[in-house]
C-alpha cells in the first residue's frame, strides 16, 4: 500500500475517530445530566475511553484540517434540533456511521480494532433502543393522578372503576397477605391496567414486579437500592422512590429513580409513624425536582387545590379512591384539576 493510500486512511480513521467520540460525549451528557442514569452514563463514557485508546498518534498526525473538503459541507437538517428526540437520535446516527466507517477501514489498519467497533455499533444499537423507545416514560409523563391500593373487599371494582373515570398510574401495596396471594391480585390488577392502557407499579417487591410483568415498581427508603433495582428491572421499567425531605429527594435523583413521591404532605393512617412533611416540602420540589414527582400523604378532593397552589401537577392518593362511594367520579374530578392546573 502506497504512503499516499496510508495517508487516507490514517485521517479516516482519525475523522471517525472524532466523530464517533463527540456523540457519545452529547449522549453521556444527557444520561448523566438529563436523566439521571449512572449506569447509561457509565456505558457511554467506556465506549468514548476505548475509542480513545484507539486514537494513536500516527492517526492524529495524518490530519489535514484546511484540506478538507468535508469541512465546507452542510445540510439544512443539521442547523437545528425539532425536539430531545431529534437531537439524539441525529447523534446516535453519526455514532453508528462513524463506527460502520471505522470497523471497515480498521481492517486495513488493525482487526483488533475493527472487531472492537463492530462490537460497539451494536453496543450503540442497544443503547438508541433505550433511549428512545421507552413508551413507559412517555406515559409517566402524561400520568397526573396515581393510585396507591390499599386491601378493600371490593378491590379489582374500585380499582377499574377509578380507571374508567381516567386513572392512569397505579400501585399494588398490601403488606399483610402471603406471597401466592399477592401474586394472584397483581396479576389481576395488572392485566385490568393494562386493558385501560395503564400502567401498574408493585410496591416493595422487585420479584413479584417481574413475574406479573408489571410496568415497574416503588422502593420505600429501607428497600434495596435502586442501582440493584435497575440491574434487574433494565433501563425500560419504572423506579420510584419515597422522600420525606430534600436531603432523600436529591438522593433519589442522584441514583436515578424516575419519579418521586413527595410526602407526607398531610397527617395519614396509611403512614402512621411518619410526621406530616407538610406543603413546605412540596414547594421545594416543584422548584428544585427534574423528575415527575407525586405529592402523597393524606391528599384529597378536599384538600387538592392547596396542594395545587403549592406547586404540585400531580398526586397520589389512597384512601381518596379506596374508599369513595363513586371513584370513577372522584377520578374524573382530581384528573381534570390536575391537567388545569398542568396547563396554567
Amino acid at each position: 500500500m502506497g504512503e499516499s493510500y496510508t495517508a487516507a486512511i490514517h485521517r479516516i480513521l482519525d475523522a471517525n475517530l472524532d466523530r464517533a467520540r463527540e456523540g457519545l460525549r452529547i449522549i453521556e451528557e444527557w444520561c448523566r445530566f438529563g436523566l439521571n442514569q449512572q449506569s447509561l452514563a457509565a456505558h457511554c463514557k467506556q465506549m468514548r475511553q476505548t475509542l480513545a485508546a484507539w486514537h494513536h498518534d500516527e492517526l492524529r498526525a495524518a490530519r489535514d484540517t484546511p484540506g478538507d473538503l468535508g469541512t465546507q459541507l452542510t445540510h439544512p437538517d443539521e442547523e437545528s434540533r425539532l425536539s430531545l428526540d431529534h437531537l439524539l437520535r441525529a447523534n446516535l446516527c453519526r455514532i453508528q456511521e462513524a463506527l460502520r466507517v471505522l470497523e471497515e477501514y480498521s481492517k486495513l489498519y488493525n482487526s483488533e480494532m475493527a472487531l472492537t467497533c463492530k462490537q460497539m455499533r451494536y453496543q450503540v444499537y442497544t443503547l438508541e433502543s433505550n433511549l428512545l423507545d421507552r413508551p413507559r416514560h412517555q406515559q409517566l409523563a402524561q400520568a397526573r393522578l396515581y393510585l396507591v391500593t390499599a386491601p378493600i373487599e371490593n378491590l379489582y371494582d374500585t380499582v377499574e372503576a377509578a380507571l374508567k373515570g381516567g386513572l392512569r398510574l397505579v400501585q399494588y401495596r398490601d403488606k399483610e397477605l402471603d406471597d401466592s396471594e399477592k401474586l394472584l391480585q397483581a396479576e389481576k390488577l395488572c392485566q385490568v391496567c393494562h386493558q385501560h392502557e395503564a400502567l401498574f407499579i408493585v410496591n416493595d417487591r422487585v420479584d413479584l414486579a417481574l413475574a406479573v410483568n408489571a410496568d415497574g415498581v416503588h422502593l420505600g427508603q429501607d428497600d434495596v437500592p435502586i442501582s440493584v433495582a435497575r440491574q434487574v428491572l433494565g433501563p425500560q421499567r419504572l423506579i420510584g422512590r419515597s422522600t420525606t425531605n430534600p436531603e432523600e429527594l436529591q438522593r433519589a435523583i442522584a441514583e436515578g429513580a424516575d419519579y418521586v413521591g413527595v410526602g407526607p404532605v398531610y397527617a395519614t393512617p396509611t403512614k402512621p409513624n411518619k410526621a406530616a412533611a407538610g406543603l413546605d416540602y412540596v414547594r421545594y420540589a416543584a422548584e428544585h425536582c427534574p423528575l415527575p414527582w407525586y405529592a402523597i400523604g393524606g391528599v384529597e378532593p378536599q384538600n387538592l387545590s392547596a396542594v395545587i397552589a403549592a406547586g404540585a401537577q400531580r398526586v397520589a392518593v389512597v384512601r381518596a379512591l379506596m374508599v369513595a362511594e363513586q371513584p370513577r367520579l372522584v377520578a374524573q374530578h382530581m384528573t381534570a384539576e390536575l391537567a388545569h392546573a398542568a396547563r396554567d
